[in-house]
């Protein structure tokens, strides 16, 4: 949009029309500058591989983009993510410090970050930094945490060693489901870590990769870890008592 300027602006800028760019950012700017403040970009960043891209925007502020789109729309769909970023493009690169344009957020690079995220050899260091960063810089309570699991069903293709597998859910057996296990700290409700596993195992012991990787940020132990049934299983409490911390779970 170019408008007329009136003879003080004109005298100023030197020039008789001005360039007016509109962009719609809603919510996404505040959602970008959250993980800003806990240097998100940089915690994806670090173990990453750098981007095969020429252009080479880091990983870190794809994540960013990606997340700050899909919890805006409510639309994890990764081809909405690139036509939401045509809008927002001059607001952005200010502020990444660098140029981002609309196929930086193509579907097939999202993916290869996806890839790449759900590797041991990446996606669990990401984990440990943004979960010390945000216990740094609130100092909030760390002694309980709690643990739940849930499992999800749909109208799903079922491949082979898939995500989307017919289960043992007494409701719906033949639907295919996912389960997943989450860990959050108690009573505050942050999320510390989430697993997703495919629905064709039982809840049991789902827990315990996620307290394994959580326990190598955690400095000391004695640590209340409070959860459902799933929590009660031998192996699971073994697991917990082994590493001199408690659990608290229903019995039947």
């Amino acid at each position: 949009m170019r408008m007329q300027l009136s003879q003080q602006p004109e005298e100023l800028l030197g020039n008789r029309a001005l360039g007016i760019i509109v962009e719609r950012v809603d919510e996404g700017a505040l959602r970008i500058a959250q993980m800003l403040t806990r240097g998100f970009p940089a915690v994806v960043d670090r173990p990453m591989p750098r981007p095969w891209t020429p252009r080479g925007l880091r990983w870190g502020w794809t994540a960013v983009r990606g997340l700050a789109s899909i919890l805006t729309a409510g639309d994890h769909r990764k081809v909405s993510v690139e036509a939401s970023i045509r809008g927002m493009q001059h607001t952005l690169s200010p502020r990444s410090k660098q140029g981002i344009e609309a196929v930086d957020f193509r579907d097939d690079r999202l993916g290869h970050l996806l890839q790449h995220v759900r590797k041991p050899t990446y996606g669990p260091k990401s984990e440990r930094d943004v979960q010390a960063r945000s216990l740094e810089g609130y100092d909030w309570p760390q002694e309980v945490s709690r643990w739940d699991a849930t499992t999800v069903s749909g109208d799903h293709e079922v491949p082979e060693g898939g995500l989307w597998q017919c289960g043992q859910r007494n409701e719906e057996p033949t639907r295919p489901q996912s389960q997943g296990m989450r860990g959050a700290l108690d009573p505050l409700g942050m999320p510390l870590s989430t697993e997703v596993l495919a629905g064709a195992r039982a809840e049991e012991g789902l827990a315990i990769p996620i307290l394994e990787r959580l326990r190598r940020g955690w400095n000391t132990t004695g640590r209340l870890c409070v959860g459902d049934g799933t929590m009660r299983a031998v192996e699971t409490r073994r697991h917990v008592v082994g590493h001199h911390d408690f659990s608290l779970s229903p019995l039947p």
